[in-house]
Parts: structure tokens; C-alpha cells; sequence
């Protein structure tokens, strides 16, 4: 006789095995934001004009030898409920293959200056994603260099040139924020710069950062670098490091670490070359996320718990993690982080 067909599963179990939903988007803090944590209205669209149309939120992944790229930009929790657009725009892409290869990043972002009327959403939004494409672009030109560049450690080389490209790739962000945008240097010589990491122009609303990362195996540093407000983080043993600045981001007993004495800089252009260390975690973003690490303890712990595993998370994993809510921060958020293996 044919073996017994087992039996169905009872609607019963399986109404409880699907019952259990998904648990919200956590936020920290003793009180929820204001916002709700899922988007409530679509922005409003011109029949004529469909093509500037972005998404909610636009998700990349990548993995190269011991590199694991995760990159998110996510509509924040205020322009979700007033139906506004992502403002903050992502770019991820590669030129070449192999040691010649450049896997990039980048973010483009546009903050809000005081005594000044922002631009419109629409403007801002298509400001952003140009400015990312006409950096991924003169990245691609320069491959050959950049790539010889970043696989020997240049760092002036490097610096004097991230500059020239980022200042150019930024035209569009100046262009839109009009008044509000601080004039930039055409070129600087790099042997009279200040050391890496120069404080942003806190008049300077866009903001225009890159994570380059070279394909070659044996290349030990990844550059970052940009124009404008902006964070990079150093995840390393539980530890979160401004590495901008160079300074530990919070103090063991949970307060944010502010230098005691800061120094004006009105150069808007940072860049930090850093050593692909086994273990780190390198995290550049705009300052809708770059805020809350620094200046909300809990967020900070947040992601270092979550990111304490020993294997990167997954790109939805990933999303969710750096939607962690707090009170008092409901801008976009764009994030490009990097596992070292």
C-alpha cells in the first residue's frame, strides 16, 4: 500500500503560525517620536514630470573578497507624514574588475539653514541625485589614478584630487541653496592643509560625501570623503570613533564626548584615509543619521549591539537598523557602511 499521506496542516495552526506580525521599527528614549514609523503619504506628482519621481527608500549591497558594502536612504519620518520627497539621494556603483576596480558610494544630502526659506522639496531632491552622479562620473574618469592612488596609501595625491572632484560634482547643491550656500575654495595646496578631518561650514545646507573603496585585495585603506555636513564613523571593539575629527564619539559612561575647545575651520571639504582593519566598521552618512549617533547615546548603542555580530547584516536588516527612531530626528537618512573581514 502507498505510504500514508500526512495530514494537512488545521487552518487553526496555520492562522498561529502566520498570526504573530513583524515587530515595529524600534525607536530609544523614554517617549516615541512624533512621527509614526511607516510612510503615510506619497508625494504629489505632475503628470507632465514623472521622471524626477524616487522612491521611499532606495536599498544596495555589495561583497568583494573580505568587504562587505551595505547602503541605504530612507524618506524621513516627517517628510512620510507630510507627504513630501526624499531630499537625500544614493548612489552605488563600480568601474572596473579586479585590483583596477573601485566600488564607490555616493551620499548626497541637503540640511536646513537658519534665516534662510528652503528651496523646494523637488529642487533639492533632483540637486542631490545630480551632484552624486556627476562625482560617481569624474570617479570613473580618474579610475586609473584613484584606483594606483588608493592601492599606495597616496594620501596628499588623493586628498588634492577628492577635493578638486567633490568641489566640481557640488555646483548643484550651491545652485539651489542660493544665498544660503558658503562660497568654496577652487583649489587649496595640500602641503599648507590642516590634518584630516576639517570641521564642515555649518553654513554650507548641501552636503556631498563619498565611501571609495579599492577591488584590490592587497589595497589596505579606503578613502572617504566630502563637502558639507555629514558624518564617519569608526565602529571598532564597541566603540564608535569620529574619524573626521579623530576623537572617541562618546565616553564610556554613556555622555556624548564634545572637544573641549573647538577650532573654527571654514573649509567645507573633509577626507580621511582609513586602514581596512579586520573587525571595523566604517560608516559614512548624512546628517539625518550622522545627528542622532552623535548626539543620542542610545542610537550609538543601538547600532553597535546590533552590529556586534560577527557577519554583516542583511540589507533589510540593515534598513531597519538605521531607521532606529528617536525623538527629535525625523529628517532622511542615507548610510553607506563597510565590513572588514
Amino acid at each position: 500500500m502507498p505510504d500514508a499521506v500526512p495530514p494537512l496542516v488545521g487552518r487553526s495552526s496555520a492562522r498561529a503560525a502566520f498570526a504573530e506580525p513583524d515587530p515595529p521599527v524600534p525607536h530609544v528614549g523614554e517617549r516615541p517620536p512624533t512621527y509614526g514609523p511607516e510612510p503615510t503619504a506619497v508625494p504629489p506628482a505632475d503628470p507632465q514630470e514623472l521622471g524626477p519621481i524616487v522612491p521611499d527608500t532606495a536599498l544596495e549591497g555589495a561583497q568583494y573578497g573580505a568587504s562587505t558594502l551595505r547602503a541605504v536612504s530612507v524618506r524621513g519620518d516627517s517628510a512620510r507624514y507630510r507627504g513630501e520627497p526624499r531630499r537625500d539621494s544614493l548612489l552605488v556603483t563600480r568601474f572596473g574588475d579586479g585590483p583596477d576596480g573601485l566600488l564607490l558610494a555616493a551620499l548626497g544630502g541637503f540640511g536646513r539653514v537658519d534665516g534662510h526659506p528652503a528651496p523646494p522639496a523637488r529642487e533639492i531632491t533632483a540637486a542631490t541625485a545630480e551632484a552624486c552622479r556627476h562625482l560617481a562620473a569624474a570617479i570613473g574618469r580618474s579610475r586609473a589614478e584613484l584606483a594606483a592612488d588608493l592601492r599606495d596609501g597616496a594620501r596628499d595625491r588623493l586628498r588634492y584630487g577628492l577635493q578638486r572632484l567633490a568641489t566640481s560634482a557640488s555646483a548643484p547643491l550651491r545652485a539651489v541653496a542660493g544665498p544660503a550656500a558658503a562660497p568654496l575654495p577652487e583649489r587649496e595646496d595640500p602641503a599648507a592643509s590642516a590634518p584630516d578631518g576639517e570641521a564642515p561650514d555649518p553654513a554650507q545646507p548641501g552636503s556631498l560625501h563619498c565611501l571609495l573603496i579599492s577591488l584590490d585585495p592587497e589595497a589596505s585603506y579606503r578613502a572617504a570623503f566630502g563637502i558639507g555636513p555629514g558624518g564617519l564613523y569608526l565602529l571598532r571593539s564597541g566603540h564608535w570613533i569620529d574619524a573626521y575629527a579623530a576623537r572617541l564619539l562618546h565616553h564610556p559612561d554613556g555622555r556624548p564626548s564634545v572637544p573641549e575647545a573647538p577650532v573654527p575651520d571654514p573649509r567645507p571639504f573633509r577626507f580621511r584615509l582609513v586602514p581596512a582593519t579586520p573587525g571595523d566598521i566604517l560608516l559614512l552618512c548624512t546628517p539625518g543619521l550622522a545627528g542622532p549617533i552623535a548626539e543620542e547615546p542610545a542610537v550609538a548603542h543601538f547600532l553597535a549591539s546590533h552590529w556586534a555580530h560577527p557577519h554583516p547584516p542583511g540589507t533589510v536588516d540593515f534598513l531597519r537598523q538605521v531607521q532606529v527612531r528617536a525623538k527629535g530626528y525625523a529628517d532622511d537618512r542615507t548610510a553607506a557602511a563597510v565590513w572588514t573581514e
